[in-house]
């Protein structure tokens, strides 16, 4: 009985290498892996919002009055790229606790600028 254990043992990895060839051998092709893309998405201005807002694109929401004439904090968004005189190097928009949350970069050769707006009014700037 001592003999029949190496046949048992072989007969039966065998049979699972069979199985496993079966499978690989059926002809199925896996599914494709889907992969997220990222979409940009403007929210839209939170209730205590007033005017014209910046797009993620950093385009104006619609015409701004332009009553601004200094970068200061209270500006609105579009005041600030209007006052700048050029389109911003970035601008990230989304919600946060205070409600819309706007940071506009503008990037120049050796100074970079981060304006903070929160619910469209301009609340800091940081420059570097």
């Amino acid at each position: 009985m001592t003999n029949a254990s190496p046949r048992w043992g072989t007969a039966a990895a065998y049979l699972a290498s069979l199985v496993l060839l079966g499978a690989c051998t059926t002809g199925e092709r896996e599914a494709p892996v889907s992969v997220p893309v990222p979409v940009a998405v403007t929210p839209a201005p939170s209730p205590g919002v007033t005017g014209p807002v910046l797009n993620a694109d950093g385009t104006c929401s619609q015409a701004a009055p332009g009553t601004a004439t200094v970068i200061e904090p209270g500006i609105g968004e579009c005041d600030l790229v209007r006052l700048k005189a050029k389109p911003a190097t970035d601008v990230l928009v989304g919600e946060g606790r205070s409600g819309r949350e706007v940071q506009v970069l503008y990037s120049e050769p050796g100074a970079k600028e981060l304006y903070f707006f929160v619910n469209g009014r301009l609340n800091r700037i940081v420059k570097s």
